[in-house]
């Protein structure tokens, strides 16, 4: 996300969590942002910016820049979206019952501002056996430095 659209409540030391009405964050948010944080959209599979990144760096969330995942737990999935195997911290995410369109998944979300950021299934890759598939939209990256 460029540093001239993040929105006033983005920050990336800040752990105080954020509630904001759908209002709210539409006027802070990127349509494409909005979209999937707070309507639970989704990209069209490998069309994200981060599916194939191999860059090392740190994952945050787009809308508050909480830390959600580091490069070290993302591996090759095949699923056409970027797939971690564990989160920066158990708080960096919340979790729910999604029985949406059908099937029965776990949605995650921003531990801080509870923006929708994807799934996560049982077919990971040790040491966990879990896979986060997030949407890059939703992902704010930060290289090493």
């Amino acid at each position: 996300m460029e540093d001239e659209k993040k929105s006033d409540v983005y920050s990336r030391t800040d752990t105080n969590k954020v509630s904001l009405t759908n209002e709210e964050w539409q006027k802070r948010l990127t349509p494409e942002v909005y979209h999937i944080a707070r309507e639970k959209g989704t990209e069209w599979a490998f069309t994200g910016k981060y599916w194939n990144s191999k860059d090392n760096g740190t994952y945050y969330c787009a809308a508050c820049g909480n830390p959600l995942f580091i490069s070290n737990a993302k591996f090759e999935s095949s699923c056409g979206w970027p797939s971690f195997f564990e989160p920066v911290t158990k708080g960096s995410l919340i979790y729910a019952p999604d029985n949406s369109h059908g099937m029965h998944r776990t949605e995650v979300m921003c531990g801080r501002c509870k923006a929708h950021l994807g799934h996560v299934f049982d077919d990971g890759p040790p040491p966990t056996g879990l896979r986060y598939c997030i949407n890059s939209v939703i992902l704010d990256f930060e290289g090493d430095k």
